[in-house]
């Protein structure tokens, strides 16, 4: 089951309440105060990591907690701090606060982690309150509250190229010929539900190169106003260095003009973001045992006109996959881009231990 979004609830640790105690030992008559202070709720964190490849165990489990501090005691014993809970998220997550909409992490190496709700600090006891003029204080501090969050998960899938085009054009049969992916193949629209990735190889050791590319589901006229799968798996093209499109020049898709497939899956791309037509895009002629030589002919002249390199494959027969999987590998790595380390925002940016508490105090009663 491949799920890349989830909505999840928040709750940090509240800090433990500070203790209000004296010394009553037999022989120490004016022994002071003696509260401890509570301990420190548990912090949330959340990382990247390359054990997950969906959000499923987000999906059913939308609910998490941490550990509260433990309340201060007498003889000057503060309070044990809580756990912190460890999340754990793909790499390729995006978290979002579900209430204000802002981007506050983006996981985009593995072993990343990031504090998404600090835990509350705990509460002062009354030792701290004593004076040479108040030396009996029953003041103590109650523990702060943890932080309380709503986060938006969005997976999107890191691969140096996506293959797109209309559904049943042979997406799933040329990743399953690239690499070790074994997607389900069948004669029908909309086979693949969800994507695919594979990693490629080219060349032998020690010169060997590698890749990652995406399977993704079938786009049709209108996919970015939901038609077909919709958006839904749009988004993963978003990451995609190199743009693979297979457009079918037989005449087993039942359309006249493959020119005019290549130009609607354009649109939709374009409609979702206007940057993905700007990217390097191989185009592709797909099933060329079979193919009608005009219709070949045809998307030929046309990529010829824009400058486009083109490939003739049967990912039946293998015909053109050697040379199409060294024109992806090189065009993947001309326009790779450089890691780069996100900064995670300023509301989950680890910080400095808790500041000092506010002079606010509760007294306690006799």
């Amino acid at each position: 089951m491949f799920i890349d979004e989830a909505k999840i609830r928040l709750k940090a640790g509240d800090g433990g309440n500070g203790c209000m105690a004296f010394r009553r030992e037999k022989f120490v008559p004016r022994g002071g105060p003696s509260g401890g202070d509570g301990g420190h709720g548990g912090d949330i964190l959340m990382s990247s990591s390359l054990s997950h490849n969906t959000l499923v165990h987000f999906r059913f489990n939308p609910e998490h907690k941490s550990e509260r501090g433990e309340h201060g005691m007498g003889s000057n014993m503060s309070g044990q701090s809580g756990k912190a809970l460890h999340l754990e998220v793909p790499v390729g997550t995006l978290v979002y606060d579900e209430d204000t909409g802002e981007l506050l992490h983006d996981f985009t190496r593995p072993n990343q982690t990031i504090i998404v709700a600090r835990g509350g600090r705990g509460g002062r006891g009354n030792q701290h309150f004593a004076t040479s003029t108040h030396q009996a204080p029953r003041e103590h501090e109650l523990g702060r509250a943890g932080e309380e969050r709503h986060l938006r998960l969005e997976l999107r899938l890191l691969a140096d190229a996506g293959l797109v085009g209309y559904p049943n054009v042979g997406k799933s049969t040329l990743i399953s010929r690239l690499s070790a992916a074994r997607p389900k193949i069948a004669n029908y629209a909309f086979t693949t539900l969800e994507p695919n990735l594979g990693v490629v190889k080219v060349g032998e050791f020690p010169h060997e190169q590698s890749f990652v590319i995406a399977d993704l589901p079938g786009l049709i006229e209108g996919a970015h106003l939901g038609a077909g799968l919709g958006v839904q798996f749009l988004k993963h093209i978003e990451r995609t260095s190199v743009i693979v499109h297979l457009v079918d020049v037989s005449d087993a898709s039942g359309r006249p003009d493959p020119v005019e497939d290549f130009k609607v899956i354009t649109e939709e791309l374009a409609s979702f973001d206007p940057e993905l037509p700007k990217r390097p895009t191989i185009l592709v002629a797909s099933k060329a045992d079979v193919a009608n030589p005009d219709k070949l002919k045809k998307l030929t002249t046309y990529a010829k006109r824009r400058k486009m390199p083109i490939y003739p494959i049967s990912a039946v027969t293998g015909e053109g996959i050697e040379a199409l999987k060294y024109a992806i590998a090189k065009a993947v790595a001309e326009h790779r881009p450089s890691p780069v380390d996100t900064e995670p925002s300023e509301a989950v940016k680890p910080k400095a231990p808790y500041p000092p508490p506010a002079p606010s105090a509760r007294r306690s009663r006799r």
